[in-house]
């Protein structure tokens, strides 16, 4: 059975993490992930509160970067892992804006696998070699055996080939990063059985996820509800076109367009001014993205999913009918909807379509 995963920003404010994650538990959502970055609380300081406060609630990242030493990552991975009673999976990307945050580049897909395989190993309970010297976290749960459960499955996040290979050579999984038209993901699914045979994998076995945008449109709050998701889908939407060079996959009417939106990103990433807040604005609410940088209407409605539930709802039947077995759905960017309306939305007016028995509110 599919899972949905509320995936976006960490919940604002953090102090009710726990409170926000048993709603999301009791309203039928089946995962909260949150990202790593410098703009964000730390991942794991939250997954532990929510792990404490929910009972059934899938815990993980959306993503975790490799900006920590991975005998660290693995530390942090397995302790939220133990307090959540194996509820823990996590996803990890090469770190983009993480990266630019510090001025630097992404990691290479090399250095990347290298570091994904390394995690593994440590979570595995495994010796890694780090520059001639072997290291473990294999006395951790003996030293705290109420952590002792089995390792938490690590899936990597894909757009373009190499880095599809690179998972299923190194991961648990994929999660596919590259929009939400059916047309595309189903090319990127057969890269993903292509790669898992090259990899000497069972693609049965994989399991594959995605990662889509969704915001759930009433009445004539369209244009409101596309805005709270928009700066999140050209986010992802750039992973199409790193530095400025499209995937040959990307439609020739929006690379200019996809060029431009990294731009505009990479400039907001390395900045070290922080966002102003909306004036008369909940706290939280930020003027964060400029507008020109933000994508047009059209694709964004392309790209993500946006508009009444029914419609939302068939967008997602798609994915489910592709085979992918988890779906994170973006529902808001950093800024904008820190009351979780959309989020909410989408529990209460969508998953009902999907899954008859589900829980609403």
């Amino acid at each position: 059975m599919v899972e949905f995963w509320r995936m976006g920003p960490t919940p604002v404010p953090v102090r009710k993490i726990g409170a926000f994650a048993h709603e999301l538990e009791s309203i039928g959502w089946d995962g909260l992930a949150v990202g790593e970055n410098n703009k964000q609380p730390d991942p794991y300081a939250v997954l532990a509160t929510a792990a404490a406060a929910t009972t059934t609630l899938r815990l993980g990242t959306a993503t975790a970067v490799p900006i920590r030493h991975p005998l660290q990552a693995a530390v942090a991975m397995a302790t939220v892992q133990g307090l959540a009673e194996g509820r823990a999976r996590f996803t990890l990307g090469r770190g983009d804006s993480a990266a630019k945050a510090l001025q630097e580049e992404p990691m290479p897909v090399s250095a990347f696998e290298r570091y994904l395989d390394r995690l593994r190993r440590y979570l595995h309970r495994e010796e890694v070699d780090i520059n001639g010297t072997a290291s473990t976290i294999s006395a951790l749960s003996v030293i705290d055996p109420s952590i002792d459960v089995s390792p938490p499955p690590i899936d990597a996040a894909a757009t373009g080939p190499k880095m599809i290979e690179a998972a299923l050579r190194s991961c648990d999984s994929v999660d596919v990063a590259v929009g939400a038209d059916v047309t595309r993901l189903a090319a990127t699914l057969e890269k993903v059985r292509a790669a898992s045979q090259v990899a000497g994998r069972d693609f049965a076995d994989v399991r594959p996820g995605c990662f889509v945008q969704l915001a759930v449109s009433e009445g004539d709050d369209l244009a409101q509800v596309r805005n709270a998701i928009r700066p999140l889908a050209m986010t992802f939407a750039r992973f199409s076109a790193y530095n400025g060079k499209p995937l040959a996959d990307v439609d020739e009417a929006d690379r200019q367009h996809l060029r431009h939106a990294g731009e505009v990103l990479d400039a907001k990433f390395t900045s070290t001014v922080s966002p102003t807040a909306k004036l008369g604005a909940p706290p939280g609410e930020l003027d964060f993205f400029r507008a020109d940088g933000a994508g047009d209407d059209a694709f964004i409605d392309r790209f993500a999913i946006v508009g009444p539930a029914e419609a939302c709802a068939e967008r997602l039947q798609q994915l489910i009918d592709l085979g992918f077995e988890r779906i994170y759905i973006g529902t808001r960017f950093m800024g904008t909807d820190v009351a979780e309306t959309n989020t909410r939305k989408i529990a209460r007016d969508v998953f009902p379509m999907l899954r008859p028995s589900s829980i609403t509110v």
